[in-house]
């Protein structure tokens, strides 16, 4: 868990991190380390190497396999200690605390500095990682792929997103990134599958959703994932978040993406709210989005 790490991260000494870097290094190449290349990788002695792999193993960073070699690999606790040391050592993070979402594809924690933020680890690739593998495009043209590499690109696909995005389109504005974890702002606001809105609020919250997505394709991107889960209702307004899938608009399959975030989104309206929106038609707003035409879900009942 990421709470156990973050408390030891008082106890660790500069060398663990550049043996827990040297095993990362490593594994660009192999799944399991040969403990021989270890001091190599982390320009340690071999001396050194022993006693930090025995920190490191007790302390759940490192998982160790007797194979023709004795091998070792980071498990997920180690990357995430790579990752808050390097936003720690940058000023960027100061504390962290409680559990704000944990998913399948991602860990979200509150953490704070000069205000409260949201510290966001990418998981994919660690529990289902060839089906993960199979989906994602960014591991595509890679023959060894690790899931640091699979969760690390996920990352960096979703702060790009939020970078080119913000301000212009409702998202959480980007703060830093490292490795898997993206700091980013806290929202305030209910997940949109848990909000029950009045039936004035249901055309204006869709019509805002819609608008959002309809200008994030115009700056340059699709979220190709749409749904209740990733929409945030608050009191000023709405936000999407999740971007790890997203596609740059020039994709081949970017129209289609669109049309499908669309009916995803509609969808779930006109089946929690019928009367409100059940006339509104996917394909005549997709094809507004597309055009850059889209005002208000009037224009389309």
């Amino acid at each position: 868990m990421v709470q156990n790490v973050a408390r030891e991260m008082a106890d660790l000494e500069p060398e663990d991190f550049h043996l827990l870097s040297g095993v990362e290094q490593g594994m660009r190449f192999s799944e399991y380390v040969d403990r021989e290349k270890l001091p190599q990788f982390s320009r340690l002695t071999a001396e050194d190497v022993d006693y930090r792999l025995d920190r490191c193993e007790d302390r759940g960073f490192l998982e160790r396999k007797t194979m023709q070699y004795e091998g070792f690999k980071l498990t997920f606790e180690g990357y995430d200690a790579l990752a808050l040391h390097a936003l720690v050592e940058r000023g960027t993070i100061e504390g962290f605390g409680a559990p704000l979402g944990v998913g399948k594809e991602s860990d979200v924690f509150e953490v704070s500095s000069y205000k409260p933020m949201a510290l966001k680890f990418h998981r994919e690739g660690y529990t289902q990682f060839r089906e993960v593998n199979k989906e994602r495009e960014y591991t595509a043209d890679r023959d060894h792929v690790s899931w640091q590499y699979t969760a690390r690109k996920a990352a960096e696909r979703e702060y790009d997103a939020l970078e080119t995005l913000y301000p212009d389109v409702r998202v959480p504005q980007p703060i830093d990134t490292n490795r898997h974890a993206i700091v980013m702002e806290k929202i305030d606001g209910v997940e949109l599958s848990r909000t029950k809105l009045d039936d004035q609020q249901v055309r204006p919250v869709l019509e805002l959703i819609l608008t959002e997505m309809g200008t994030a394709y115009d700056d340059g991107y699709v979220h190709a994932d749409m749904s209740e889960y990733n929409v945030f209702v608050g009191t000023d307004g709405i936000t999407i978040f999740d971007w790890p899938q997203a596609v740059p608009a020039d994709h081949a399959n970017a129209d289609e993406l669109l049309a499908r975030d669309v009916e995803n989104i509609l969808g779930y309206f006109q089946r929690k709210y019928p009367r409100f929106v059940d006339d509104i038609e996917v394909d005549a707003v997709a094809d507004a989005l597309l055009a850059g035409e889209f005002e208000s879900l009037s224009d389309h009942d």
